[in-house]
């Protein structure tokens, strides 16, 4: 398992790094490294703009009995009242213009979302990995 922990808008690029790295070493194609590349990237922007400090972790499991490239995103913000509205539109009022929630849930396989008001957000998300890729193990903590 890979951890980063975000706390400021540097982070966003080291996780962005990371990911990419381990999809990299895990054998996606270049397409797929910058679609996961770009779902961590918003994630982690999100821990910013709305939780302040939290982390993404990047580990290699199962999902539906298949093999992935799960991606996780940790705070203890405020939590997402409602849902349905942020996984429905691209910004927040009063927010910047991003791909957010809705457009990772597009670029990658799958993705859950854990939360409630005052007890902050789990973002899951997954990548199925590719046929060729073989067992190994890797892990590392980044910060």
């Amino acid at each position: 398992m890979i951890t980063i922990a975000i706390a400021i808008s540097a982070d966003i690029a080291t996780a962005r790094e990371a990911g990419r790295d381990y999809a990299i070493m895990l054998g996606f194609s270049r397409t797929d490294v910058t679609m996961i590349s770009t779902a961590i990237s918003e994630v982690a922007r999100n821990i910013i703009s709305y939780a302040g400090n939290g982390e993404i972790r990047l580990l290699l499991t199962e999902v539906q009995r298949r093999r992935a490239l799960v991606v996780q995103a940790r705070d203890e913000g405020p939590g997402i009242a409602d849902i349905v509205s942020a996984l429905g539109h691209g910004c927040a009022p009063g927010r910047r213009q991003g791909l957010g929630l809705p457009g990772a849930r597009r670029l990658m396989d799958g993705l859950s979302i854990d939360t409630a008001p005052g007890r902050g957000t789990v973002v899951e998300m997954w990548k199925w990995t590719p046929i060729s890729f073989r067992r190994g193990g890797f892990s590392r903590s980044v910060r």
